[in-house]
């Protein structure tokens, strides 16, 4: 799958504005509905719902939902424009969460699909890894210049000492994942720290849309243990960048 729903309807597209410095987000309400179509892709399924406010396409980890069916999906993340590779379609609108008991109480034993990955795994491979960078190139940027100017194993290393703080970093544009939570989310590596412990990879959100390969200077606020529910989260973001070439 191409792209973030990096929300689920919007576990993305956050109508209310984050505190500055909170790290967590407000959480969104349950979607419910009837289920009125079912499509089946690899290890999740997409449900047609008609919800209070109309109809909605929604995917959870698979699952023998039927048409008819009334459920409830908690955590939901909303994503838009989200490309199912598997389906050949894109979803104008797609709220991803977790699929609850028809009656909305969740249950910890929902049913599943033998050979469906866990529950954690779910916004790993419909994100398409927004915590996880792919394997980039060898990137060597050097170091931007001010006294704001961090690498990105710096920012990493320090980054209870970093956090609130504005930075400045000079590197490479490795993945760019657009319109999650209203936001457009960036990988930067530089040539500094470790894949072992993924302190070579920083990820910044932003407004700008930068394009993958372009060296820039990004300029935001580094913010720490951001917890954005569904088990996504982060030891270390940076937000409210700015891009330059």
């Amino acid at each position: 799958m191409k792209k973030l729903l990096l929300a689920l309807v919007t576990m993305i597209a956050v109508p209310v504005a984050w505190a500055a410095g909170d790290a967590t987000p407000p959480a969104l309400p349950p979607v419910q509905g009837e289920v009125l179509e079912v499509l089946e892709a690899e290890a999740f399924s997409y449900l047609r719902l008609k919800t209070t406010k109309g109809e909605t396409w929604a995917a959870v980890r698979r699952a023998p939902v039927k048409k008819g069916m009334l459920v409830t999906i908690n955590d939901p993340v909303v994503t838009q424009n989200f490309e199912s590779k598997s389906l050949k379609r894109t979803f104008d609108t797609l709220a991803i969460g977790t699929l609850a008991g028809p009656a909305g109480v969740a249950s910890a034993a929902a049913p599943t699909v033998p050979g469906a990955p866990p529950a954690q795994a779910d916004l790993n491979q419909i994100h398409g890894g927004l915590a996880k960078a792919p394997d980039a190139d060898t990137v060597k940027v050097a170091k931007a210049e001010g006294r704001n100017a961090r690498t990105v194993a710096e920012v990493h290393a320090n980054r209870l000492a970093l956090k609130d703080q504005p930075v400045v970093i000079r590197a490479k544009v490795v993945k760019v994942t657009p319109s999650v939570m209203g936001k457009t989310w960036v990988h930067l590596r530089d040539g500094s720290g470790l894949a072992a412990d993924q302190s070579n990879d920083l990820v910044a959100t932003s407004k700008d849309e930068p394009k993958t390969g372009d060296v820039v200077i990004a300029k935001g606020v580094v913010r720490t243990d951001v917890n954005l529910g569904s088990g996504y989260a982060y030891r270390v973001l940076v937000e409210d960048v700015s891009f330059q070439k």
